[in-house]
């Protein structure tokens, strides 16, 4: 089938849907130049990403950590949220329903004007308190520092689910509750390998949704999805979401 098609078909699906559930992967952000931290373009102080994101590694070093997680807010702060962010936002604010579930830690769909964006990772510009679990921002900046409890005074962390530790249950409960009840379940940009996120689209799929995938590779979830679009979200999503209901 060809693409336009795809697209026109996946997009009459949407208009009609009652209920819609997104799932966005680090496929989404890249478009806005976020890096991945992961690889040789991932280094910095010769230190893994893998081993600066744990319990062990905050308790060992915290000022090593929050000099890292600082240079990462500055870095993604320099970016801005592209079209894919964009085109689900306006869906949302025309009245639709839509829940938003995100693997990304950048913050660009709340920057975009999503609200009440299900972060299954956490969030990279917030920091969470140890002691009482009070959050504070950090999308202000300064990028500099550790952040201070404004409840309690303790040193707080990243409010950032890291190796080892389990996502957060709210948002687990959620996104699995989502998946459930939508009648559409469109994921994009996500590589369907790391759970349980990637089991959401199967969830979907087993209740009756139309399962829409949008990446420019092959994942497990292309083997089931009613309709793979090869394609970037920045280009695809604003077609998919678009208040035009004509063609594409």
């Amino acid at each position: 089938m060809p693409v336009n098609e795809r697209i026109r078909t996946a997009r009459e699906w949407i208009v009609r849907a009652g209920s819609i559930t997104v799932l966005t992967g680090a496929g989404v952000s890249a478009e806005s130049g976020v890096p991945t931290f992961r690889g040789a373009e991932g280094l910095w102080k010769k230190h893994r990403p893998e081993d600066l994101a744990t319990p062990e590694a905050y308790a060992r070093n915290r000022a090593l950590v929050w000099e890292w997680y600082r240079w990462r807010q500055e870095l993604v702060a320099a970016t801005e949220p592209n079209a894919a962010h964009y085109a689900l936002a306006a869906h949302a604010s025309r009245g639709r329903s839509l829940t938003l579930i995100t693997q990304n830690v950048d913050g660009h769909h709340e920057r975009a004007g999503s609200r009440d964006v299900v972060e299954l990772h956490g969030n990279l510009f917030r920091a969470r308190c140890s002691s009482d679990g009070t959050l504070a921002s950090l999308a202000e900046g300064p990028f500099t520092g550790i952040p201070v409890c404004p409840a309690c005074g303790d040193a707080m962390r990243p409010d950032i689910v890291w190796f080892g530790e389990s996502l957060p249950g709210d948002a687990l409960q959620r996104a699995f509750l989502a998946a459930e009840n939508a009648e559409v379940f469109v994921v994009v940009g996500t590589s369907a390998v790391v759970h349980p996120a990637a089991s959401l689209p199967g969830v979907a799929a087993s209740r009756g949704a139309k399962v829409i995938e949008v990446n420019i590779e092959e994942t497990p979830v292309s083997e089931f999805a009613h309709c793979v679009i090869s394609g970037t979200a920045a280009e695809t999503l604003p077609l998919l979401f678009s208040h035009d209901e004509g063609s594409p």
